[in-house]
């Protein structure tokens, strides 16, 4: 039976519950199993490296449109990590979404099928099965070293520390 966090977020100031655990940094990352864009299956283990798990709960609204636009730019300076973004956007969307709006350098992942990554990292919204808004950094030896639950939903995170957690992570700070 999974864990489940009531009033853990809100959207629009109305509260919502979280099923899945709260992670922290230093926890080891939980395993999942998500779809990528050719229908395949996709675990923890088929990604490796320093990663950035970017949540969003539908590319077709504002604020995840910008998350991940936000985090494409970025990946043109950290060449060395590669960036996910989560969603419950079916693939075929996620692809469509991608080529009308320019990204190419992340690499899209559906948790439409099981929501096995929501439930597993706690982003999970029961009431809507969507996942809220997160962002997981997540190193070589699967180690959360950045964990971030936006409170509010349709807030934007906190762009600055996932990213410096990241550069100092590879090493790429900034002046």
């Amino acid at each position: 039976m999974s864990v489940e966090r009531p009033n853990a977020v809100t959207l629009k100031d109305q509260p919502f519950t979280l099923v899945g655990p709260e992670l922290k940094v230093g926890d080891k990352a939980p395993d999942f199993v998500v779809v990528g864009k050719d229908l395949k299956p996709v675990t923890l283990a088929d990604t490796r490296g320093l990663r950035v798990f970017s949540v969003v709960p539908s590319l077709d609204t504002p604020v995840c449109h910008a998350q991940t636009r936000r985090f494409n730019e970025e990946a043109a300076s950290l060449p060395d990590v590669k960036i996910y973004t989560v969603s419950m956007d079916l693939p075929f969307a996620q692809s469509r979404w991608c080529a009308a709006s320019g990204v190419e350098k992340l690499v899209m992942l559906s948790d439409h099928r099981d929501a096995k990554f929501g439930s597993r990292y706690g982003t999970l919204i029961k009431e809507l099965r969507l996942n809220s808004r997160a962002i997981f950094v997540i190193d070589e030896e699967n180690t959360l070293r950045h964990v971030e639950y936006v409170k509010e939903v349709s807030n934007h995170p906190n762009y600055d520390a996932a990213l410096e957690a990241v550069r100092k992570l590879a090493g790429t700070q900034t002046a």
